[in-house]
């Protein structure tokens, strides 16, 4: 096997010249219409009034056509009263088992909000029965047959946001900010008008008065695993990271990361970083850290991420490691990426130059969807009407921004990510403790305009991977044709990329597939360092001639591991390898800058 002395040089690449397209031309009135539809798309937070207009009304109509439905939401609404009047004057309120739960999807859970002892107290018990039988009513009331499902789901959303709001636990004058406030004479009021402030000068794009505690700076506390950036063009930076055992395994790790967010979600911290682990058990990791996009970005196609991302990438890496294939591994919209050059590449026809990539030796997709028929929450943000508002408001400036992104994950999840927030900074006076995971969060990045349009409409509208109707260089690709073992990972709490959605890959390939379900949610479950306290995954492989199994059935089957799902999947590729060859060095002609490189510090505002 050839030491990283004898092979060849890598001769120095000029960043690719953008591609000779140009935003659509429209006609005045066109124009005019788009720009009236961005305006009430900022005023409505982004989201289609015609959208909640047709839920709203899809959701009446059909109440009112089922008076059998709505004569038992009346019944169950009294009934519910005269329990809460009867137990209040007893004094029980909040002593029931119900008091301080609510339901999730008709699951009963413990509420947080109201876990301090003082909500159990009259009068507060009472409040808190209430609202969670206001939950568990309108849970109720959002399920009537004959809806359409975008629609049930979108009412069900915004009952849910106005319940949140409600909350007894963002009335000023709750249980717990009176102590806090009455322990502290005043001073928490002091400190949360301080934190509203600040939050205030940062939507303004103004400097904060106090300096956060700790910013968590790319290459300086995070994004600090040694290596280099070895190639460059006008959309992506790719990272090889340097050897630190005496043998590394044969075949070199590429990892495609999403560019909604900044690469270094898999190095974080040293001791959660996923790439340095790897280098710690001998694997050679190259990964892509994207750039973030401007005005000038905004013809940029899902295409150009695909080629100048992936494609572009594997010649590097061939250039650098000729003899040897990549284990390729994809994370969310990276996976789904990832999947659809692995289809291209091996259909008979695959693409233009593809002599000169390296080939894949297997694919692993993390919290990837290939099948965007059930997309889960996001899902509500996506039909036709809300992608047109969503174009509207992205052909003002030619990207959808990062705040406007992060704004979606705020909508869905503001009872914890607003609400909850809020109320401890400004009532109570307490900001949550930063940590790296939280910091990278607030890293956002943007869409250029014409890739985000194509990409929700041909996956998520119209499915077309799923349905191998997704053209690569003008003809459709199949994962069917994909023959290299798979390893996929789910996730139990994953609300971006649901696991069951995930699974619908066994579907879609006639390959080789280790599935993993680790518990966590889209982020925790996949940032899951071996040492981590809690962690467990379940996991089966499934041959490729192997019957059809069911979400549910496959779960019953797997095998629960304590641990990591890293250590599996560890195992899993050097099962795979050819052995080991000497470590490999990063050559000097090759090194453009030092990693992170340049790009994971491009930070716009917005």
């Amino acid at each position: 096997m050839a030491a990283a002395a004898n092979r060849p040089q890598l001769p120095a690449q000029p960043p690719r010249a953008a591609p000779a397209h140009s935003v659509q031309a429209i006609e005045p009135t066109q124009a005019f219409d788009r720009a009236l539809h961005a305006l009430y798309g900022k005023v409505g937070g982004g989201l289609s009034p015609i959208t909640l207009a047709l839920a709203w009304q899809d959701w009446a109509m059909h109440l009112a056509t089922q008076p059998a439905k709505a004569m038992g939401l009346a019944v169950q609404a009294q009934t519910a009263t005269g329990e809460w009047l009867a137990s209040c004057a007893t004094g029980g309120c909040g002593r029931q088992p119900d008091a301080s739960t609510h339901l999730v999807d008709h699951q009963p859970l413990r509420d947080p909000r109201f876990a301090a002892p003082e909500w159990q107290q009259w009068p507060w018990a009472g409040w808190v029965q209430a609202h969670h039988q206001a939950e568990r009513w309108w849970d109720d009331a959002t399920r009537l047959n004959g809806m359409n499902r975008h629609h049930a789901e979108v009412v069900r959303a915004f009952a849910r946001q106005w319940l949140d709001m409600l909350s007894p636990s963002n009335f000023p004058a709750n249980p717990e900010v009176l102590k806090t406030t009455q322990e502290q004479a005043g001073a928490n009021l002091l400190r949360g008008a301080q934190n509203a402030l600040d939050d205030w000068r940062e939507e303004q794009g103004l400097p904060r008065l106090q300096p956060r505690e700790h910013p968590y700076q790319p290459g300086v506390d995070v994004a600090i695993t040694p290596g280099a950036v070895v190639y460059r063009n006008r959309l992506v930076e790719l990272i090889q990271y340097a050897p630190t055992t005496e043998a590394v395994q044969a075949e070199p790790i590429f990892i495609v990361p999403s560019w909604i967010m900044k690469y270094y979600i898999l190095d974080l911290s040293p001791h959660n970083s996923f790439v340095r682990w790897l280098t710690s058990q001998g694997h050679t990791v190259f990964i892509l850290s994207w750039h973030n996009p401007t005005e000038a970005d905004a013809a940029t196609e899902f295409d150009d991420y695909l080629h100048l991302g992936i494609f572009d990438s594997l010649a590097a890496i061939h250039r650098l490691i000729p003899d040897q294939p990549v284990h390729a591994c994809g994370y969310c919209l990276g996976g789904t990426l990832l999947a659809i050059a692995a289809a291209a590449l091996a259909r008979p026809q695959q693409v233009s130059g593809a002599a000169e990539m390296a080939a894949l030796a297997s694919v692993t997709l993390l919290a990837a969807e290939t099948d965007f028929k059930e997309p889960g929450e996001l899902g509500m943000f996506i039909d036709e009407s809300q992608v047109h508002l969503l174009e509207a408001m992205m052909g003002e400036r030619g990207f959808l921004t990062g705040k406007q992104m992060a704004g979606s994950f705020q909508f869905l999840h503001a009872r914890d990510l607003v609400w909850s927030n809020r109320m401890r900074a400004y009532l109570l006076g307490e900001r949550t403790d930063p940590n790296d995971l939280m910091a990278w969060n607030a890293d956002t990045t943007r869409m250029p305009a014409r890739m985000h349009s194509q990409y929700l409409r041909r996956l998520y509208l119209e499915n077309q991977l799923a349905e191998r109707r997704y053209e690569v260089e003008g003809r459709p690709v199949a994962l069917s044709d994909v023959r290299v073992p798979m390893f996929v990972v789910g996730t139990e709490k994953d609300h971006v990329s649901p696991w069951h959605s995930v699974y619908k890959i066994h579907a879609l390939t006639e390959t080789e597939l280790t599935f993993a379900l680790a518990n966590g949610g889209h982020n925790a479950g996949i940032v899951s360092e071996p040492g981590h306290a809690r962690r467990h995954y379940r996991i089966l492989t499934t041959a490729a001639d192997a019957p059809w199994m069911a979400p549910d059935a496959w779960e019953q089957a797997a095998v629960r591991h304590e641990g990591s799902w890293w250590e599996a999947w560890n195992d899993w590729l050097k099962a795979r390898s050819r052995g080991t060859v000497e470590p490999r060095t990063i050559p000097g002609e090759a090194v453009l800058d030092p990693a992170p490189g340049r790009y994971v510090h491009e930070c716009y505002r917005d």
